[in-house]
């Protein structure tokens, strides 16, 4: 290396912003990002399945508010492409109107909705790279006292709200050989808590955390990575103040999680490239077992 470069950063400096306007190779990478760190610039962290232009292309069901809005915030703020969808979504029109965020109204338990999300995703910005299946509805009751009603509200939004925009999602996935999706379930999964009676909420969850293994397995070699996170109890609108105390109570750490702290779990899913079949709790530790 000329003594010029090895002596001066300014010199590595300019060298790595004519580096950087090339395509960087896979064993490049880490390279042009120690360099970045040198420099104080931000280096480029993008999978390369994804194309350098445009980011992400994202879909998020239930987006309208609480802990799926948070999670379109945050990619919108990252300039990732987004379709969100729920029930009544362009009627609430939670986000500021962006060329990178198409909505999507509609029941996520009926096909015809899973269709227009994907469909308008592929079509919008060309592929799907990451799905987030975040719709769900909270019915805690005791067991005995589980309605047919219930029962059907709990399996179209837990289930066929999965299901379908997932089978859809993957068929893509497979055509571009990459993808990643991430299912929202709950830690009351392996750690029910006395007094909190959800026993069908709970049967529906646990069979998305099976299904997601199986997925994860069945479609490992074909790029795409299935995930899921585990929610303790979060601090959204769901939640009246006056519960606050009660909630806090529900895990070892002795406080409810943000949705911050469940968009973060999120952004490393969609780039933690050799995790899949994981189930992420972010739950204060209320998973662990008795405290």
């Amino acid at each position: 290396m000329p003594a010029e470069i090895r002596t001066s950063p300014y010199a590595i400096c300019g060298l790595l912003r004519i580096v950087r306007r090339a395509e960087a190779s896979t064993n490049r990478l880490a390279t042009v990002a120690l360099l970045a760190a040198i420099c104080g610039l931000k280096p480029e962290t993008r999978p390369r399945d994804v194309p350098a232009t445009s980011g992400y292309h994202e879909a998020v069901t239930g987006a309208s508010r609480g802990i799926g809005a948070g999670f379109v915030e945050a990619f919108l703020e990252r300039r990732y492409n987004v379709v969100a969808n729920s029930r009544n979504i362009t009627k609430a029109n939670p986000f500021a109107t962006a060329a990178n965020v198409v909505l999507v109204d509609g029941d996520i338990g009926q096909p015809s909705t899973a269709a227009t999300i994907v469909d308008t995703a592929v079509s919008r910005f060309g592929r799907i790279d990451v799905l987030i299946n975040n719709a769900g509805v909270f019915i805690p009751k005791p067991f005995t006292e589980y309605t047919t009603e219930d029962f059907n509200t709990l399996v179209s939004t837990t289930l066929a709200g999965f299901l379908y925009v997932s089978q859809l999602a993957v068929k893509q996935m497979l055509r571009q050989k990459s993808g990643s999706i991430i299912n929202i379930s709950t830690t009351l999964v392996d750690q029910p808590i006395a007094g909190v009676g959800a026993a069908v909420q709970i049967m529906l969850k646990g069979a998305l955390n099976a299904a997601t293994r199986a997925l994860a397995i069945e479609y490992a070699k074909e790029g795409i990575r299935v995930n899921i996170i585990a929610p303790g109890v979060i601090n959204t609108p769901m939640h009246k103040p006056e519960t606050h105390d009660f909630l806090k109570g529900l895990n070892p750490v002795g406080r409810m999680g943000e949705v911050k702290e469940i968009v973060d779990a999120a952004l490393f899913l969609t780039d933690a490239t050799f995790t899949t079949g994981e189930i992420l709790h972010v739950d204060g530790g209320a998973h662990a077992g008795k405290w």
